[in-house]
């Protein structure tokens, strides 16, 4: 388990316990498995980024806490320089770079995400989380599914899906593909 992996899932479990808040409860919350979440804190299974993002709000705290640690201070604007944002390698498939993290009471998560292409015939876990996602596609070619669906976007498309249905993405072609993904859990327009 890296370094990093732990140290969020450390944080997580620190916060819910100062805002005491039952493993039980969370789980409802964020509507997953008892067991699932236990494995998010224990840091058996990677917490994907919606996940993080709904507990923060939940913790009424800015995600870049639970991701490095370290407060927010910017309220008016925050700027992030190319390929500085602060970098979340946790899961196998998906390189995050969370593009505002240091901007405080966020409505929204803009993050720069990459996917490595595979050569076997892997398919990550599906996802789903409260709110609503906007993607993309910066580089590349994306491989969509969601619901029932499979939706291929290329440089310059976009997508816009309620991420309450599950959801995956793959990179085609060989090659990596770099997006937007905008996350929003709170109803509101983006």
């Amino acid at each position: 388990m890296s370094d990093i992996k732990q140290e969020i899932a450390s944080r997580v479990k620190d916060m819910r316990e100062v805002c005491e808040i039952s493993i039980q409860d969370m789980a409802e919350k964020l509507d997953v498995p008892v067991e699932t979440y236990s494995q998010y804190e224990t840091g058996e299974v990677d917490i994907p980024a919606s996940i993080l993002y709904e507990a923060s709000q939940i913790f009424n705290v800015d995600t870049s806490l639970l991701l490095t640690g370290e407060d927010t201070r910017m309220s008016v604007f925050a700027v992030t320089r190319k390929d500085k944002g602060v970098r979340i390698n946790r899961r196998e498939a998906y390189d995050y770079e969370n593009l505002a993290s240091s901007f405080t009471h966020k409505t929204i998560e803009p993050f720069i995400v990459t996917v490595m292409p595979r050569d076997d015939n892997y398919m990550p876990e599906p996802n789903y989380h409260k709110g609503y996602e906007f993607v993309y596609v910066l580089e590349g070619t994306l491989r969509l599914y969601i619901k029932d669906n499979i939706v291929d976007l290329n440089e310059g498309d976009s997508v816009y899906f309620d991420s309450l249905h599950k959801h995956s993405m793959i990179a085609l072609n060989g090659k990596p593909v770099k997006f937007l993904d905008v996350l929003n859990n709170n109803g509101g327009i983006e």
